[in-house]
């Protein structure tokens, strides 16, 4: 193994700060509620308003400024993404009088959340892809109650219009004018406006991530993310032009992105290597695709696929490319990405915005454990279970003989009750 381009060693930050923080917003959101969101959405997006809760005239004033073009943009995503979450949602199916031994009967019900929070950032960029990535799943699985929340554009009063229309277009119940880590303390605790809920799921900057690791327990999460990330297992006859563009549309999100090539020729990574500072000159986002890719992009050249495919499984990448003259062959062999995309045709940035999979996506190594929000995030697998007189007096004594095994002799007594 031979590395072209080494990144920089991610240190390991000293978060006390940020937790010390984070832990304070919490605590002065849950005690002085709205007043509390209002001071903070004046100081940190200058913005002034009475009501956090937008209401149906200022989601109407949004549509007003959308084009035709850019509104018919957005529904063609959303049926996108709303057929692959229906299509997946077929595949959970109730279970039902499963039976280990005779008389007893088992099953489980598929049961939507009933509330939950679409985290959308956008002080920034408005990032309304995210809108419909998060709320098109949660209303197709059925969560009855689907509140949005989005810190406003930064010097105004309002989400961007754009935001607005995506998510009253993917059918956000309610939705709100306030961001950042002081948003999910309220949707976690409660305040005069806002009614707690049951899940919070979407991206945000390091102090969203940090109120969600603090408020995970009183609320679910999808889970805690870092930096985006691209890894892209390539060989000679891939486009080095097409990888460059691929490992800067990740490089341009944050400074600390991250875009990693894998190839087996080292002729082409050095290819690639200069087709992203060719890219760079050009690239309208080149301060920030600039310092990340200078800080974290990774050139390495392996000796085989067999070893690019473990060092891919090892990273365990947000988003992984196979772009192979022939990658059937490897396919089965990865099992750690968020999201896979495969072949040349199949740019990484279809899945951002627009064939259907969810770009909501675990980072930092958390594709080890997890994969990213689909329609299932929002649903939950209750089992049940009924038996018959005989089959209840039939497995009492074995019960019974596992309780008083454990010292817990309540137990026992419980179930030699049915004898």
């Amino acid at each position: 193994m031979k590395i072209l381009k080494k990144s920089k060693e991610r240190t390991v930050e000293d978060t006390r700060a940020l937790r010390e923080t984070v832990t304070a917003l919490i605590d002065d959101v849950c005690r002085r509620g709205d007043t509390a969101l209002k001071e903070y959405n004046e100081r940190f997006d200058c913005c002034s308003r009475d009501r956090i809760r937008v209401g149906r005239e200022e989601i109407e004033e949004a549509y007003d400024k959308i084009t035709e073009q850019e509104l018919a943009d957005l529904k063609a995503t959303k049926e996108n993404i709303e057929k692959f979450a229906v299509a997946q949602k077929a595949t959970m199916t109730e279970l039902k009088d499963f039976s280990p031994q005779p008389g007893i009967f088992l099953g489980h019900r598929i049961i939507p959340v009933s509330s939950c929070c679409c985290y959308v950032p956008g002080g920034g960029y408005p990032l309304y892809s995210t809108a419909l990535m998060l709320i098109t799943p949660a209303k197709t699985a059925g969560v009855k109650r689907v509140a949005a929340c989005s810190p406003t554009v930064k010097g105004t009063s309002k989400i961007h219009y754009k935001t607005l229309v995506a998510m009253d277009l993917a059918g956000a119940d309610e939705i709100y004018a306030v961001g950042g880590a002081q948003a999910i303390a309220a949707f976690s605790y409660g305040t005069e406006e806002i009614r707690p809920v049951d899940m919070i799921v979407g991206p945000g900057n390091r102090y969203v991530t940090e109120a969600k690791r603090q408020c995970y327990g009183q609320i679910g999460i999808d889970f805690v993310a870092g930096p985006s990330e691209v890894l892209i297992i390539a060989d000679e006859k891939a486009d080095c032009r097409t990888i460059a563009a691929d490992l800067l549309a990740q490089a341009e999100h944050d400074p600390n992105a991250k875009g990693i090539l894998i190839t087996i020729d080292e002729a082409f990574g050095q290819q690639v290597i200069e087709a992203v500072e060719e890219e760079l000159k050009t690239l309208s986002t080149a301060e920030i695709a600039a310092r990340s890719w200078e800080d974290y992009g990774e050139v390495i050249v392996v000796d085989d696929l067999e070893q690019a495919v473990d060092l891919s499984n090892e990273y365990a990448p947000e988003h992984l490319e196979v772009n192979l003259e022939d990658p059937e062959p490897v396919l089965e062999k990865l099992y750690n990405y968020g999201s896979l995309f495969i072949g040349g045709n199949t740019a990484e940035v279809f899945g951002d915005y627009a064939s259907g999979t969810n770009h909501t996506l675990p980072t930092v190594k958390a594709a080890r454990y997890t994969g990213g929000v689909w329609v299932g995030t929002f649903l939950k697998v209750c089992t049940h279970q009924r038996m018959t007189e005989e089959a209840s007096k039939e497995i009492a004594p074995l019960v019974a003989r596992m309780a008083y095994g454990e010292g817990l002799e309540g137990h026992a007594k419980a179930a030699e009750a049915r004898k």
